[in-house]
């Protein structure tokens, strides 16, 4: 079976298709976290036929259905080995913004890598950023951002962790995210794939 089917089958949001090919990927001895990255790929396509206005609101919502799918299959088996947590990173979408999707993707990731992870959820003020990074003294939190209208809130967001004196690293990251936003927003990294997230959390915590 060709791999790129399993990023056109999510695309083009045909949910038997995606179910029965991450099975027969897995039984075939494929990686979890590399069909994580198959589906990623055509979530991106669904992104951008959004953008471009061949999909709506209807199908992201039915895409999102079809991804939780496929990583219920996928989640117990990136589960980490160790009960021990590596540390705790916060993370949330920001202030006006309700997309949950690639916040969840990162979320379950980096609960498979063993990490502690707290979940602010969507339209997240930039108080509750602040108060949660007080609450764990987490290293590391996340800002997810889809809409390109809540650059603002994101840059405020990040404005008030620093503002109250704390130097937690700070990750954003979405489809359009690039490194002239995370300049713009004073992040200290930013990340396009779920995986960039895994990345920079272990250069963090050094695991």
């Amino acid at each position: 079976m060709s791999t790129v089917t399993l990023s056109k089958a999510m695309a083009e949001l045909e949910e038997d298709q995606v179910l029965a090919q991450v099975k027969e990927l897995l039984g075939s001895g494929v990686a979890p976290l590399e069909i994580v990255k198959l589906l990623q790929e055509g979530m991106l396509e669904v992104g951008n036929r959004f953008e471009r206005g061949d999909y709506f609101l209807s199908e992201l919502i039915m895409a999102g259905e079809i991804m939780r799918g496929a990583m219920d299959i996928l989640e117990p088996l990136l589960s980490g080995e160790s009960g021990e947590h590596k540390g705790t990173v916060v993370i949330g979408t920001v202030k006006g913004d309700i997309h949950d999707l690639g916040k969840n993707i990162v979320i379950m990731l980096l609960k498979g890598a063993g990490y502690k992870v707290v979940d602010l959820g969507v339209d997240v003020p930039k108080e509750r950023f602040v108060e949660a990074i007080k609450e764990t003294n987490a290293p590391l939190v996340g800002m997810s951002v889809l809409l390109t209208s809540c650059q603002g809130a994101l840059k405020e967001a990040i404005d008030a962790i620093r503002g109250a004196g704390l130097d937690t690293k700070v990750i954003i990251g979405g489809n359009y995210i690039d490194k002239t936003i995370k300049n713009f927003a004073g992040a200290d990294y930013f990340a396009t794939a779920a995986t960039d997230g895994l990345k920079v959390a272990a250069e963090i915590f050094g695991a």
